[in-house]
């Protein structure tokens, strides 16, 4: 059984002007809605603090952006926790709608430079990216996904997109309330082409979502999709296989995601 993460400590709750609040676990962690604010902790200093700035200044057409929240002594990061404002809303199964919004924010986000921490990244998700672009490899456990990638990696051809600042895990974090906009509560950086991380939300969707097996084939008028979609399939195979916490469900769910693919890909 995984242990309930630990809420932020007093002093980074009254930091972020939540001292009273009563932290209340968001979904199965690791961020905490504590009033008015959502504290999660921040693995990477540097990562959090670029994230916070970016989303402060950050304006995207009918979307809504989880805004940072400066501690009172105006940092973005205390003691490894930072903090945005509560986003109302809920993750739906509205599979098209998410691509869409992958689609306008990343147009938003084109001219953002390369962040430098991205270059130093190891952990689990940056290794899996460079794997799925053959930048870099480590042996895969054949049964928790490295034998599917390594039968799909042979497939992977020349891609001429820009790579630009985009979120690499949108399934999920985008939030439905009513007739508001979409909102968008995180924003997990990596230097991709904008189509890649439609991708992930289309292999995302068909492993885990229910999304129809139609999905995909709505979206091929963007440029490259077999390829995109085929190392969008890649990371996620990759990330699976590394990951200490991958169970035999959600591998199931990646092979139906693959089975739909191939006559794409």
């Amino acid at each position: 059984m995984t242990a309930t993460p630990e809420p932020p400590p007093a002093h980074v709750r009254a930091a972020f002007g939540a001292r009273t609040a009563e932290p209340e676990l968001v979904g199965s962690g690791p961020a905490w809605l504590c009033g008015d604010a959502v504290i999660r902790p921040a693995m990477n200093p540097s990562e959090a603090a670029w994230v916070a700035q970016t989303l402060d200044s950050l304006d995207v057409e009918n979307l809504r952006l989880a805004r940072p929240l400066r501690s009172s002594d105006g940092r973005w990061v205390v003691s490894g926790w930072s903090a945005t404002r509560h986003l109302a809303g809920q993750p739906e199964p509205r599979h098209d709608e998410v691509v869409s919004v992958s689609l306008r924010l990343h147009n938003a986000t084109a001219e953002l430079p390369k962040p430098r921490f991205l270059e130093e990244r190891r952990d689990i998700y940056a290794m899996a990216d460079r794997m799925a672009w053959g930048e870099d490899g480590v042996p895969l456990a054949p049964d928790k996904g490295g034998r599917l990638f390594g039968a799909l990696a042979g497939s992977r051809r020349t891609v001429k997109l820009a790579p630009q600042v985009v979120h690499g895990d949108l399934f999920g974090n985008v939030l439905f309330a009513g007739n508001a906009p979409p909102g968008i509560m995180d924003f997990s950086p990596y230097w991709r082409p904008a189509e890649w991380a439609a991708g992930v939300v289309v292999v995302d969707a068909l492993a885990w979502g229910g999304a129809d097996n139609g999905l995909p084939q709505r979206w091929s008028h963007l440029i490259d999709w077999p390829q995109v979609l085929l190392r969008a399939l890649l990371f996620r195979l990759a990330v699976h296989a590394l990951h200490p916490r991958s169970t035999a469900q959600s591998l199931t769910g990646l092979d139906r995601a693959a089975n739909v693919l191939l006559d794409l890909i």
